[in-house]
């Protein structure tokens, strides 16, 4: 292991107190930062791997995630469903009755936990697609590129930074794509403000926003929704632990890691008032919840402030646990304009008062992307989270068969899943400040932004609708 790449600090007293380092542990970070820029060995920021014509592809986990994304890539020509694994073999005999009606008759892998290693082992697929629970995903992705493939993963990618480096260096050196699965990138309104962004529309940008705020309190405790209770493992840790749902949209609009990038944040969460509460009431019943009895939970919401490079600022928040309505806040705030969506539909502003229906129309007809001109109205009719999940799996695999660089790279992947941990950190010392990793070794500074164009790709044909 490169150790001076990842020649990161302890958390001051965690060690001594006994607190576990593994890296899977549900427990604080026990890694801060990277004291200074790592020598980066491979720049995969507009790397072009070679064509695929046909992209073959093996999903492990077809559970929620795992099974709408089955459903969604057979509308795709050029691909080929190659296997399916999930340690369920319930979850596998779903997925083989979905697919009864295509063309596609994958292998299918059950039963051992490590069944997927022998999916990933296969000489006849070229992407792996992860939607596992959050623990699985990075010893996973690095198995699957170590056997030379191109890996999509879901989010968030790794939990502690240390596995980001993991990830950074294993992509680096393979020179195999490593692709986080950020959906919200591809939704309508965040993909017309990128384009707006783009063409100056906001004038310089000076703060954004995004959050995931949403209930789903109620599915921590469900043991048939969340396999061996998994989620709720993961909110034994306090910090922002879902930050990329609001965070990659808004880190593309201000070219976070493509030529500005995030010095230092801050963090804050507030009291847990509901998880532990439920686990009491709940181990009075069921013998399953006793083990989650006096142990810590994360905050009900949790805000994260960062600064970058360039003296922007981006807040995020998190909060799966209060009954609030469903808010994916997406605010992007410039010196001539700002637009945001959620809790309401999306605004545009070019003063103290949003703009009418009439002229926001016009506004989104003249700044509508192309990828949204060409597959949009498609997206829809397949679904997908409104569209934006269909859009994304398009994308990935048009870019794969044109040999074009991927929208959202390892260096993505890592710095917005470095978030969680690095929130982590802060709450856990009084909102101190942080500095955050530069995972691009510096390439930031000369790195192009995502090209949202078309003027190349775009061949990869759509069916079944």
């Amino acid at each position: 292991m490169n150790k001076k790449r990842r020649d990161f600090l302890k958390l001051t007293g965690l060690a001594g107190a006994g607190l576990s380092t593994a890296p899977f542990s549900y427990g604080l970070p026990t890694v801060t930062q990277a004291p200074r820029p790592p020598k980066q060995t491979f720049n995969m920021c507009g790397y072009s791997a070679p064509k695929i014509d046909t992209v073959r592809i093996g999903y492990i986990g077809v559970g929620n995630r795992g099974a709408g994304a089955l459903q969604r890539i057979v509308h795709l020509d050029n691909v080929v469903v190659q296997a399916v694994c999930d340690i369920r073999p319930e979850r596998v005999e779903q997925a083989r009755k979905s697919l009864e009606k295509t063309a596609h008759r994958p292998t299918y892998y059950s039963g051992k936990a490590d069944s997927w290693k022998a999916l990933c082992d296969r000489k006849d697929i070229d992407l792996i697609y992860i939607c596992t629970p959050w623990n699985l995903h990075t010893p996973m992705a690095l198995y699957a590129m170590e056997q030379g493939k191109h890996v999509a993963c879901e989010i968030p990618i790794a939990t502690t930074v240390d596995d980001c480096w993991k990830l950074v260096e294993t992509s680096e050196r393979t020179r195999r794509h490593c692709m986080m699965l950020e959906n919200c990138c591809y939704d309508f309104f965040e993909l017309l403000t990128l384009n707006m962004a783009r063409q100056g529309f906001f004038g310089e940008l000076v703060h954004v926003e995004g959050a995931y705020i949403h209930d789903i309190f109620d599915s921590f405790f469900d043991k048939s929704k969340r396999y061996d209770l998994w989620r709720l493992k993961e909110n034994q840790r306090n910090g922002n632990l879902y930050p990329t749902h609001g965070l990659g949209p808004i880190a593309q609009v201000l070219d976070i890691n493509r030529g500005d990038q995030m010095d230092y944040l801050v963090a804050m969460s507030s009291q847990d008032f509901m998880i532990s509460k439920k686990i009491n009431e709940l181990a009075a019943q069921d013998a399953d919840f006793k083990q989650f009895q006096g142990k810590s939970f994360r905050g009900n919401m949790n805000t994260t402030t960062i600064r970058t490079k360039k003296g922007r600022t981006i807040m995020l928040q998190h909060d799966v646990s209060s009954p609030r309505p469903y808010s994916r806040l997406h605010l992007v705030s410039g010196t001539k304009a700002t637009a945001q969506k959620y809790p309401l539909p999306g605004r545009i502003s070019t003063g103290h008062e949003w703009l009418s229906e009439t002229a926001y129309q016009e506004l989104e007809k003249k700044y509508q992307p192309e990828i949204v001109k060409r597959v949009g109205e498609l997206a829809k009719q397949v679904g997908g989270h409104g569209g934006m999940d269909f859009l994304m799996d398009w994308r990935l695999i048009d870019c794969l068969r044109n040999g074009l660089p991927l929208d959202q790279d390892v260096y993505d992947a890592a710095l917005w899943s470095s978030i969680g941990p690095l929130s982590e950190w802060s709450v856990a010392h009084r909102s101190n400040s942080i500095d955050v990793p530069d995972f691009t070794g510096g390439s930031w500074k000369t790195n192009k932004p995502v090209d949202i164009s078309l003027t190349t790709g775009g061949t990869t044909g759509i069916k079944g609708l």
